[in-house]
């Protein structure tokens, strides 16, 4: 389980990524690089770190599903996610 200050911390980075995506674009199309480093570090979508939307860890992400690779077999597991049948673990 992630700490709540770290998932806190994506959460506001993704707030500035929202909220600085449209002044980034055009500061990028006129090659302006000064007024991009101006902008805030954490307002850049490279920043953001994918993680498990159920207990907000970092390492493991599958992108498909938006969970970590032990979530994601633990509700395979139970029958939780249609389609997908164990084979080997």
């Amino acid at each position: 389980m992630a700490k709540e200050s770290m998932k806190a911390r994506e959460v506001k980075r993704a707030k500035l990524v929202e909220k600085y995506a449209a002044k980034r674009a055009i500061l990028k199309a006129e090659g302006d690089s000064a007024g991009l480093q101006k902008l805030p570090k954490n307002s850049s979508r490279v920043r953001m770190h994918n993680r498990c939307k159920l207990t907000g860890r970092p390492k493991g992400y599958m992108r498909q599903f938006g969970i970590s690779r032990i979530n994601f077999r633990e509700m395979a597991s139970s029958g939780l996610i249609p389609g997908v049948k164990k084979a080997s673990w």
